[in-house]
């Protein structure tokens, strides 16, 4: 029992063994399909992306035609239009996730005399989420239309090294404004554009940008206040049993348990719960790095279309310009930290032709 030394287990038994693979599978799995929808939500010409094109040709020596001709409709209707799957998916994953907590997670704490304020935190984060969920999914981005294609090419001068003058949408038949994209999953041109986000469904422009980036905050934060919510309930688990404080003997002399043990006792006295705790630890790791990188694009006025597009043409043009030339356009349209922090909330303020 614990805190007395008893004989160390030769083997683990095969319940536990499956279980472990069982776990282990699960968490590469869910590991590889949030990449995959991160790179579906990005730009095409993604490094994650082109690795995943590269292994699609791979797969075409394999895979049946008639296979291959159901996935590719699937991936089509699914993620190269709108589709409110993804949508569907997130607020399923919400539920559950909350639906566990709410079950088993906080009662229990509220027994270990955990403050009862930090268990009710989740539930304020998760209303301020929805609300921003919301409003990216509602929010027209900045659809640009003949009636006001005139103000929008005002709002922002030509850098010509990636917005050139004199171009038209030939979708859409205008004029494509500097920093606007058209996007090919919602068929529009968007003013200031940044992705498609296939999780709201909806293309991140002008307008909802400043919805988009507090929503990733939240997100952000609920998952990782979760993860440490969740784990400091396993660890007080394992104080309370005495887990910590258990010991065995081999020929020589007594060890202290293992922390290898420790952890099966807890997979299997709790397997839904650290399944939780792997998914929200996965998915703090995944958004907190993407929620990193939005705010770098914030603070510098810059859209992942004019990232990716940049590094393409320092990529192609490398040898041929100065180097000046690259840091110079690299962030043509920042206007200070404060300038851009205004210009992403306050849209609207922003309505006169930007001086480079």
């Amino acid at each position: 029992g614990p805190g007395s030394a008893s004989p160390r287990p030769q083997g683990l038994p095969a319940a536990v063994m499956g279980f472990l693979w069982l776990f282990l599978l699960y968490t590469l799995l869910l590991l590889l399909a949030l990449l995959l929808m991160c790179c579906w939500s990005g730009r095409e010409r993604a490094g994650a992306a082109r690795i995943l094109s590269a292994v699609a040709q791979m797969v075409d020596y394999v895979v049946p035609p008639r296979v291959q001709h159901v996935t590719q409709n699937a991936v089509h209707r699914f993620c190269q239009s709108r589709n409110p799957l993804f949508v569907v998916l997130h607020l399923v994953l919400e539920v559950a996730v909350f639906a566990e907590y709410s079950w088993e997670i906080f009662g229990a704490c509220l027994e270990l005399e955990f403050c009862w304020f930090y268990l009710l935190v989740p539930y304020g984060l998760l209303t301020v989420n929805s609300v921003f969920f919301l409003l990216c999914c509602v929010t027209d981005p900045g659809t640009i239309t003949k009636s006001n294609l005139q103000q929008c090419v005002q709002v922002y001068s030509y850098d010509e090294v990636i917005f050139q003058r004199n171009l038209h949408c030939p979708t859409c038949n205008l004029e494509k404004p500097a920093r606007s994209k058209h996007c090919r999953v919602c068929n529009r041109c968007v003013q200031r554009f940044d992705h498609h986000c296939v999780w709201v469904n909806n293309c991140i422009g002008a307008l909802n940008i400043r919805y988009f980036l507090p929503y990733l905050f939240t997100l952000t934060s609920m998952a990782a206040y979760l993860a440490v919510l969740t784990a400091a309930f396993l660890l007080q688990v394992a104080l309370l049993s005495g887990l910590m404080l258990g010991s065995y003997m081999d020929e020589r002399q007594e060890w202290a348990e293992e922390i290898n043990f420790i952890v099966q006792h807890l997979f299997l006295t709790f397997p839904r719960i650290v399944f939780l705790e792997g998914f929200l630890l996965l998915l703090s790791l995944l958004v907190s790095g993407y929620t990193i990188f939005m705010s770098y694009l914030l603070l510098t006025n810059q859209t992942s279309n004019e990232w990716f597009k940049r590094r393409e043409e320092n990529s192609r043009q490398r040898g041929h310009l100065p180097y000046q030339h690259y840091s110079a356009s690299k962030f043509v349209y920042s206007k200070g930290i404060l300038g851009n922090l205004r210009e992403v909330f306050q849209p609207h303020t922003c309505l006169k032709k930007k001086e480079t």
